[in-house]
């Protein structure tokens, strides 16, 4: 059972019998239902779909392998960010690079040559995107 079907039973359970049978009471299990959810963004990412997204959108800048080396690179004064360097990428938080693609970097203090994509991806595809630049990251994070 995935997180998010495991947190419906769980909100069910409590609505029907006004507590889980663990004895916990409504507040903790929605508590723990929202934690399971939030958790679930890189559980519930397609990497493939990621990939193929990031191929289309963000290579042109990042660069087919994420080094910041694409093509369109070349004529930014300003390098985009290496999706490969560990250091790097485990500083960010999994909120932190979907609000760099929705707000784009002028929403997050970055490059303003980073454009916003809020409306062209929807948010499974976010989910994905974030999966799979952190499958870049060397060493893995």
């Amino acid at each position: 059972m995935g997180a998010g079907n495991f947190a419906i039973n769980l909100m069910i359970r409590t609505r029907i019998f006004g507590r889980s049978e663990t004895g916990f009471g409504a507040g903790r299990i929605l508590m723990a239902t929202g934690f399971l959810l939030l958790s679930c963004s890189n559980v519930c990412a397609d990497i493939e779909r990621g990939k193929q997204l990031y191929r289309e959108n963000c290579a042109p800048c990042h660069g087919e392998s994420g080094k910041g080396d694409g093509v369109g690179a070349q004529s930014l004064p300003v390098r985009p960010a290496d999706h490969t360097n560990g250091a790097l990428m485990s500083s960010r938080t999994d909120a932190f690079l979907r609000d760099v693609i929705v707000k784009g970097g002028t929403g997050v203090g970055l490059s303003a040559f980073m454009p916003a994509w809020q409306g062209i991806f929807n948010e499974q595809e976010i989910r994905d995107l974030v999966g799979y630049i952190r499958s870049l990251a060397q060493p893995r994070n």
